[in-house]
């Protein structure tokens, strides 16, 4: 069925370039799309920000549904990682999120900018087949997500040739994590490591992914 939403979606795409994500650019989307404007502000209630934000949903459910169609066997997990990422920024505009950069740098949306990137880290480890339950769920996706908000930022000013630095800086990004994750393996095989961190890991055995993974909050002590 023809969803209204996405067509003042779709419609506020050929705005945005010129307008950004703005209360002009619902206008314009709502008349286009042939939506009375009340309706339009009904479905984005807060304007442009929640309009901004259906925008990066939209490019989530895109990666999810490349990589449920991507090739994986044979990949190392780091490359599907890389790849989903990939796959994530082919799914966008690259205007349309430098737009969504701007506005959600601003004070009043600086919350809705770290959800967005939270709900991407989500959607990439969910797309590709993350179990994990207790604190790995969230240190897994708050690495990610710091990966990803300095990929998006290079991909933004990155003009080579089908975005070939930009999956080199990835591959890059991936790198330092995984040397971080060994530096962490070594710790934990070191006696005195393992006693350092007996206490943080305690902590993090005992928190539980949200009921809702999209979420910000979780719960201690296994209740969900």
């Amino acid at each position: 069925m023809d969803d209204p939403r996405d067509r003042v979606l779709d419609a506020a795409l050929m705005h945005v370039p010129f307008d950004g994500w703005s209360e002009e650019t619902l206008r314009r989307s709502a008349k286009d799309a042939d939506i009375p404007l009340a309706e339009a502000r009904a479905l984005f209630p807060r304007g442009p920000v929640d309009l901004a934000m259906a925008y990066h949903r939209r490019g989530d459910a895109g990666m999810a549904r490349r990589v449920a169609e991507a090739e994986m066997k044979g990949l190392r997990y780091r490359e599907r990682v890389a790849l989903a990422i990939r796959l994530r920024l082919e799914a966008v505009d690259k205007e349309a999120v430098r737009r969504a950069a701007t506005l959600f740098a601003l004070p009043t949306h600086a919350a809705d900018g770290a959800r967005a990137l939270w709900e991407t880290a989500d959607a990439i480890w969910t797309a590709l087949g993350d179990t994990s339950t207790d604190g790995t769920w969230y240190s897994k996706r708050a690495t990610l997500a710091g990966v990803y908000a300095s990929v998006v930022l290079y991909w933004l000013g990155d003009e080579s040739a089908e975005h070939e630095d930009t999956r080199a800086f990835v591959d890059r990004r991936i790198d330092d994590v995984m040397r971080v994750e060994r530096a962490k393996s070594a710790l934990a095989g070191n006696p005195l490591g393992r006693a350092l961190m007996a206490g943080p890991n305690m902590v993090m055995s005992r928190l539980r992914r949200p009921a809702r993974p999209a979420g910000f909050p979780g719960s201690v002590g296994g209740r969900r």
